[in-house]
């Protein structure tokens, strides 16, 4: 079975989707699976076959416990064909990335709060001559 074989079955893909997050029980992945897809647990279990037999998963066993884990190996077949295909999209992502990067700049810009402007000399002297701060020199001296 070739890998677009393999990942054109949404359990597979899906289980596939929780190997990438780490290593996992047989439990756990026919747990989440059949809450999912409401398979049975043996149809999960075909399934996880599938994938050991494909090269697709690793199993090893742990006590009791079989736990499952992704082989990206195979997934180098179905990079080299996405390979011709990437021009199609990186640019278009790489356009992406710069109005993220544009708008987050904005952003901060936006909430940063403004500097108050520096007290002009007209300012200075309306204070100094004001009747609070005579007074406030007058209390201080007392």
């Amino acid at each position: 079975m070739n890998a677009f074989d393999v990942l054109g079955d949404p359990v597979r893909r899906r289980i596939l989707e929780l190997l990438a997050d780490g290593e996992s029980t047989a439990g756990r992945l026919t747990d989440v699976v059949r809450a999912e897809f409401g398979i049975t647990q043996p149809a999960v279990s075909r399934h996880l076959r599938v994938l050991r037999e494909s090269g697709f998963a690793d199993v090893r066993s742990e006590g009791r416990r079989r736990l499952y884990a992704v082989n990206a190996e195979p997934l180098q077949e179905v990079d080299m064909w996405l390979q011709r295909y990437r021009r199609f999209w990186e640019g278009r992502l790489d356009a992406l990335e710069t109005e993220i990067r544009r708008a987050r700049r904005q952003d901060r810009v936006a909430r940063t709060p403004p500097h108050p402007p520096p007290p002009s000399p007209e300012s200075a002297i309306t204070r100094a001559a004001s009747p609070e701060t005579h007074d406030t020199a007058r209390l201080s001296r007392l």
